[in-house]
This record gives structure tokens, C-alpha cells and sequence, in this order.
């Protein structure tokens, strides 16, 4: 039987509101991304998944989304620091659409001045995904968008550009399987 990896992003943060780059800086969750957090602790519940375990960011908006579904599906939630979410540097703060933001990450081992590149936290997610594949548990990871884009090139052959702009939705449940 095929392994089975699961993945969502946070619930919704203030700065996503306001269409800014949250990145390394810790943002918490509004109302909204709160209830998300809970209808997707309900829905993993009546779902009935093989999910032992939650492994979550240690930025508040992943693992308080993570606490909320984790009691609504009765699952128990690890902090996992190597999903915490790539730092933007200059850009953590500034519009998400920007078209310097773009143009930067497409340059996978830029730094974005004083953060850290895509490739740096590919170092440091493909390894925790190598773990997970050899575990004996099936995890859902809370993280971020930016770990999304690694752990879905992870599973699937990606072009530059898809990846750059590969994105989910807050709250959004990703399955994943491990040949």
C-alpha cells in the first residue's frame, strides 16, 4: 500500500488580508482563519483519514492552525521548526503581487537581501520529507505557502515558472503519495 502524505496551509492571517508577504515574520490568524482552521479539523474528522499525527510550523498562524484542527480532528500536533516559512527578507511585509517579488523568485538562490533562498529551504524540507517517507506514521503537515511550492516540486516535476507561482488556499488539504 502506497504511503500517504497530507498538507495544508494556514488559516487565514491579517497580512494576507491586507496582501503582504508574512514570510518569517510570525502573523496571527484572524477570525476567519480561526474557523477555517476548525471547519478543516471537522472535515479531517467525519473524513476519517489515517492521519496519526500533525506536524506544524512554529509561526503562530500555522501552529494555532494546527492546534484548532488538531482538537477538532482529535489529533495529536507536533512542532516541526523545519517548516517554518521561507524569510522573504527586504520583501517580508510588502505587497504579495509585487512585480519585483515575482521577478525575484525565479531566481531560486537569491536571498532576497537578508533572507534565505528557495533553495536553502529545499535543503531543509527534502530531508524532512525523506524522514516522513521512511516513518511509520502518516503526518499532515500545517505550514506555509512557500513550503507548499517545495513539497509539491517534491512530488511532481515542476518548471521554473510553475514553481515560482504555485500557490494554495488557506485551509486547503493537499494528499500526497510517496512512490
Amino acid at each position: 500500500m502506497a504511503k500517504t502524505l497530507y498538507f495544508t496551509r494556514h488559516g487565514e492571517t491579517f497580512w494576507n488580508v491586507e496582501n503582504k508577504i508574512c514570510g518569517a515574520t510570525d502573523i496571527a490568524l484572524t477570525p476567519k482563519g480561526e474557523e477555517q482552521a476548525a471547519a478543516l479539523g471537522r472535515r479531517l474528522r467525519e473524513m476519517a483519514l489515517p492521519i496519526d499525527l500533525v506536524l506544524a510550523s512554529p509561526l503562530c498562524r500555522a501552529a494555532e492552525t494546527a492546534r484548532i484542527l488538531g482538537r477538532e480532528a482529535r489529533l495529536p500536533v507536533e512542532v516541526e521548526p523545519r517548516l517554518t516559512e521561507q524569510n522573504f527578507g527586504v520583501f517580508e511585509g510588502t505587497p504579495r503581487d509585487g512585480a519585483d517579488f515575482h521577478a525575484a523568485k525565479a531566481h531560486f538562490a537569491n536571498r532576497f537581501g537578508t533572507g534565505e533562498s528557495m533553495l536553502q529551504m529545499s535543503a531543509r524540507i527534502y530531508p524532512l520529507l525523506d524522514e516522513l517517507r521512511r516513518a511509520d506514521k502518516t503526518c499532515l503537515l500545517v505550514a506555509h505557502n512557500g513550503i507548499a511550492r517545495i513539497v509539491h516540486s517534491y512530488f511532481y516535476s515542476m518548471s521554473n515558472e510553475e514553481f515560482a507561482s504555485f500557490a494554495i488556499g488557506n485551509c486547503e488539504l493537499r494528499q500526497y503519495v510517496f512512490v
